[in-house]
């Protein structure tokens, strides 16, 4: 039994479908993105959430990539490549996680014109 290749396969319909929500539902999906929903309206209102969506949408699809190709590279040669593909989306997912929700969303930030 290849541990490897389920750990890695049941993670890829879960990242698809989630990046299939924030493409179907674009900028209404920004509030299901962490720390966004804590901020009040009027901050919100302050950030591209089309652009929140279509980020989160990307990132997903990535991940869902990286754990297929690693559930596949597992199944066919060894399980270690279950634990690479693993490094890779955690190094992917924290490099994007912020303690502070604005310093989270700042590249996010509508830019007003003069």
């Amino acid at each position: 039994m290849n541990i490897g290749f389920y750990f890695c396969i049941i993670l890829v319909p879960c990242f698809a479908i989630m990046g299939l929500l924030f493409a179907i539902l674009k900028e209404k999906s920004a509030k299901f993105v962490s720390g966004f929903n804590a901020l009040s309206k009027e901050e919100q209102s302050m950030y591209d959430k089309a652009y929140i969506a279509k980020d989160m949408r990307n990132s997903c699809f990535l991940w869902a990539t990286i754990m297929l190709i690693g559930s596949l590279l597992s199944y066919f040669l060894t399980s270690y490549f279950a634990i690479a593909a693993y490094i890779i989306w955690g190094i992917l997912f924290f490099k994007d996680v912020h303690m502070d929700a604005k310093k989270a969303f700042e590249k996010y930030l509508i830019k007003k014109s003069v």
